[in-house]
């Protein structure tokens, strides 16, 4: 079996780790807890490629410690009983347990007790944000970590060291060579490794230019995982930006998920802002994200992202209302209260007292429309940061006023 490059150039100690500083720093947490040689549960999670794995190893092969590797979706129950064995004949095993965030109930509920007695020490490796995706009794026996995003330079410092460690022999990498991989692998050491040995293998005198690469790869690695959180958090932030008004944010994050041809997930998130930040500010914003999403259907990839970036410039630039929606959640906070009160009689189905609106002068007649003890409740409050829904607020106030006289 042939070990990929980011295997062979592993850290085997706290201090050969690149980036994370913040955790394994002179004096930080896990350093000092490497040096004081203790260790409790964790749970590291992070973004892929960025040193979890790598951190776990590097802390149990400095203390010494005898050590499993579990995948909490790979390994079967008997997997887990086979460990928990081994562990009571060391008296005691530190397991490393990859995909933490998978663990089901019967894994967990074998696991718990040994973790409550000390038997077993965790270091859990997920991906997903473990205050959401574990399980809160697997979560409260474990310190959580969270690994930063590694910068260009931390990508660069990791290069260097492959292109020194002699394991690639002569190669030889152009300057320009090496900014592209560290932009292409988007802080993910393992995809810059893995782009370094292709382009190594790839060439005849293992001389590796700019244009190598491009041939190789020419799509940065981001992440964006449907089903997890890198996928929300790109959604979150794309909605967030039209919001705050941010164009340029807005089209960074819509090129991110037209990258990842996600276009459901635009469809849905776009339709939403539409009602939801800039509402009556812009009613004739819904129509015609409408339009675009069945233009977009019609077009396909790549076509699409044309009428898609007409449409967020817009969205961004837009004036931005929430009046409505939160209007409504005020009622619907009320009814949920249990304050919903009777339907006044005059407008019942049948009553013979109503008094109908279009047989007054300017379709307005004095009536009360809420239940008596409601009556005085105002859910609408207006907004005027566009021209339209200050000329309803003109009209909200004249009602206001008639219903007053």
């Amino acid at each position: 079996m042939q070990e990929p490059l980011a295997v062979k150039l592993r850290p085997t100690c706290i201090e050969e780790i690149i980036g994370q500083k913040h955790l394994v720093g002179k004096d930080k947490i896990l350093y000092n807890l490497v040096k004081n040689k203790k260790l409790f549960s964790m749970i590291l999670y992070g973004k892929p490629g960025i040193g979890k794995t790598t951190i776990a190893l590097a802390i149990v092969n400095e203390l010494g410690l005898k050590y499993r590797m579990l995948n909490a979706v790979i390994h079967s129950k008997k997997d887990f009983d086979i460990v928990v064995e081994e562990a009571k004949m060391h008296h005691g095993m530190v397991v490393v347990m990859d995909e933490i965030h998978r663990l089901n109930k019967d894994k967990q509920d074998l696991l718990l007790p040994y973790l409550e007695n000390g038997l077993i020490t965790l270091i859990g490796m997920t991906t997903s944000n473990p205050y959401h995706k574990i399980n809160p009794a697997i979560r409260s026996r474990c310190q959580i970590f969270e690994l930063h995003e590694l910068s260009s330079e931390d990508i660069g410092e990791a290069l260097e060291k492959a292109i020194n460690s002699n394991i690639l022999k002569d190669i030889k990498v152009e300057d320009d060579a090496k900014e592209m991989i560290c932009t292409l692998s988007s802080g993910d050491v393992r995809s810059s490794y893995n782009l370094l040995e292709v382009a190594y293998y790839a060439t005849s005198d293992f001389h590796i230019t700019k244009e190598v690469i491009k041939n190789i790869n020419s799509k940065p690695v981001f992440f964006h995982d449907k089903n997890e959180d890198g996928h929300y958090d790109v959604l979150s932030a794309f909605q967030k930006s039209i919001r705050g008004s941010d164009v340029n944010a807005a089209l960074h994050y819509l090129a991110r998920l037209i990258e990842a041809e996600d276009l459901d997930s635009i469809y849905r998130r776009m339709s939403v802002i539409a009602y939801e930040d800039i509402g009556l500010a812009n009613p004739s914003i819904g129509p015609k994200v409408d339009a675009c999403i069945h233009a977009c259907e019609r077009l396909g990839l790549p076509e699409a992202r044309i009428p898609l970036g007409t449409m967020v410039v817009e969205m961004a630039l837009s004036p931005k209302s929430n009046s409505a929606h939160i209007a409504l959640d005020l009622a619907l906070a009320d009814i949920r209260k249990g304050n919903t009160g009777n339907v006044p009689n005059h407008i019942k189905t049948t009553s013979p007292n109503y008094l109908y609106p279009h047989n007054y002068p300017n379709g307005f007649v004095k009536q009360q429309y809420l239940p008596d003890n409601l009556k005085n409740r105002k859910y609408y409050k207006p907004k005027t940061t566009s021209k339209y829904e200050e000329s309803l607020k003109n009209i909200y106030d004249k009602i206001e006023q008639l219903q007053k006289e």
